[in-house]
């Protein structure tokens, strides 16, 4: 990661990493855990898992006064074990998954934005795998 800060963020989501990647990476599930707030929420969802390819989820304030695309290119793609993309702002994402059998280690390093603060993002990005991790433990 590059130019800017890094924030990194984790957590251990009680699942099988088989579990947690299939949730982390199929749109169906994906639009069930991808935002920070219960205000919001992501109508759509898509995603080409594959380097070079494209995901794009559209997240929204439940009211309609806001929202917007967050989308990115895979840069790498490990199945079980590793996502690296470049957002549109050019920004690079990691996600490393480690697997300790009923349970997965989530690490996600993302470098900062200018526009927000560093502990802000931070919260926001934390909200969202906080989102994921719950949402994940309660599929059967």
């Amino acid at each position: 990661m590059k130019n800017n800060k890094t924030i990194n963020i984790m957590t251990t989501v009680n699942a099988p990493v088989e579990k947690v990647w299939k949730c982390w990476t199929e749109p169906e599930h994906i639009k069930k855990w991808s935002y920070a707030s219960e205000d919001w929420h992501t109508p759509t969802a898509e995603n080409d898992l594959r380097v070079g390819g494209k995901f794009i989820n559209r997240m929204e304030a439940k009211d309609g006064s806001m929202g917007f695309d967050f989308w990115g290119i895979y840069d790498e793609v490990k199945p079980h074990e590793v996502l690296a993309y470049t957002l549109g702002d050019e920004r690079k994402v990691q996600i490393t998954f480690m697997d300790h059998g009923d349970n997965t280690e989530i690490n996600e390093t993302f470098e900062a934005e200018d526009t927000n603060s560093i502990e802000m993002q931070k919260n926001g990005w934390q909200a969202i795998l906080d989102n994921f991790k719950r949402y994940t433990e309660s599929q059967v």
